[in-house]
């Protein structure tokens, strides 16, 4: 990687870099990054929710057969 990319990115040696496959291509990214990235495609799900919905469902369907 070139220097001036790496000083406009702020990436000093022996910053770890994550590489994530995306459907339009490669990104290479901080794990600070990588983190903030997943936060905001999480964000206003509820996953506990979900999850606890699929488990009485599936417990609901025991009960029946």
């Amino acid at each position: 990687m070139p220097a001036e990319v790496r000083e406009r990115a702020g990436l000093v040696e022996g910053t770890t870099l994550v590489l994530l496959e995306t459907p339009s291509g490669l990104v290479m990214m901080t794990r600070r990054q990588l983190r903030d990235r997943v936060r905001k495609e999480l964000s206003g799900l509820d996953l506990v929710g979900d999850l606890l919905a699929e488990r009485r469902a599936a417990a609901s369907a025991e009960d029946v057969a």
